[in-house]
């Protein structure tokens, strides 16, 4: 990260320590909306990072947001902070004005005609606890992107492995709050691309959390008179740990620092998004399953902080796409560059970063 992004990491660090705590987090997961962790978020910003100052935003980079989710992910932050700035980004796109409200993105089958929204959309993470849906609706060949008031809409409440709101949205002929055309060439891919890069970016602060967790642990669990980090075997298993979290983090951060370099998301962006995602899956696995061999029961209680991150971990691994999604679509890509190009092309990735 540069030293824009650590202060702006430092930053929402601070704010997630104080304010996203187990008791939060469990509060939140009962049905409490954690009103002074959204509080402090708004104050500060910080749901605001990706939008223009010219569109209501504070004007950061595209880095010093990634910066904040990666922060949110490690902290289990439970407010909508990634999808108000997922929201935010995409209203941007379209030119459109963002207001500091708690917003979503809804992804699914969905027409506008007459200024009226409708259709369905699956799985919208915390659409309850937002004033506001956006979403990209592609009709005849158009792209527009909708904006409407999330009390307009038909909610079933429903919830993800994590304990967090998954809501099913019906778009009953809903009234458009605002609406605008994105970029020449911006269609849904970007929205999927985008929504994949922002799990694995909070992916990849989440395996950090947990493996600082397993690590602290290790050193203070004491069994046969020593702690159990001291023993070989468990050693091995948290170096593969970390392995796993190094991996994740570097695919997560190429695909972020390639989406800062252009404009929106072009096909070099495309490309790190995709190996991003493919590793996800693996490291999620792998990682997890190390952190709570080493906790043991304790890994799995409501008092102890791992299975807030864990049970996220699992949640986002398969949204936006899973792994089989994007390794096929990254195996297909890599193949239409035939033999001759493949080392070309990934020296030239590596070298771009």
């Amino acid at each position: 990260m540069t030293d824009s992004d650590n202060i702006i990491f430092d930053t929402a660090s601070r704010i997630f320590d104080d304010l996203s705590t187990a008791e939060v987090i469990n509060d939140a997961e009962a049905g409490e909306w954690p009103a002074a962790l959204w509080q402090a978020i708004s104050e500060s910003g910080l749901n605001l990072t990706w939008v223009p100052e010219d569109n209501g935003g504070i004007g950061a980079t595209i880095l010093d947001g990634f910066a904040v989710l990666k922060a949110a992910g490690g902290a289990a932050v439970p407010v909508p902070l990634a999808e108000s700035l997922f929201a935010g980004w995409l209203l941007a796109q379209a030119g459109l004005q963002v207001s500091g409200e708690a917003a979503t993105v809804a992804v699914g089958e969905l027409s506008l005609a007459d200024g009226k929204l409708s259709g369905s959309a699956k799985g919208v993470p915390y659409a309850r606890n937002t004033k506001q849906i956006v979403a990209l609706v592609e009709t005849a060949g158009k792209v527009q992107v909708v904006q409407v008031a999330t009390e307009q809409c038909e909610l079933s409440e429903q919830t993800n492995l994590a304990g967090e709101p998954a809501d099913t949205i019906n778009f009953n002929a809903v009234t458009v709050a605002q609406v605008g055309e994105p970029g020449e060439g911006f269609n849904g891919d970007n929205v999927e691309a985008m929504g994949a890069l922002i799990r694995c970016v909070q992916a990849a602060g989440a395996l950090s959390a947990a493996l600082e967790l397993t690590i602290e642990y290790s050193m203070e669990r004491v069994q046969f008179g020593r702690a159990i980090g001291k023993f070989q075997a468990l050693q091995h298993s948290i170096s593969a740990f970390a392995g796993e979290v190094a991996a994740m983090n570097a695919a997560a951060d190429a695909a972020a620092e390639a989406v800062a370099r252009a404009p929106s998301i072009d096909h070099e962006a495309w490309i790190e998004i995709a190996t991003a995602k493919t590793r996800l899956e693996e490291a999620v696995n792998n990682g997890a399953a190390v952190a709570h061999q080493v906790h043991g029961a304790m890994g799995f209680t409501y008092e102890h902080s791992l299975h807030h991150v864990t049970r996220r971990l699992w949640s986002w691994r398969d949204e936006f796409g899973s792994d089989v999604v994007w390794a096929r679509r990254l195996g297909e890509e890599v193949l239409s560059w035939g033999a001759d190009e493949l080392w070309p092309r990934i020296t030239a990735v590596t070298d771009a970063r």
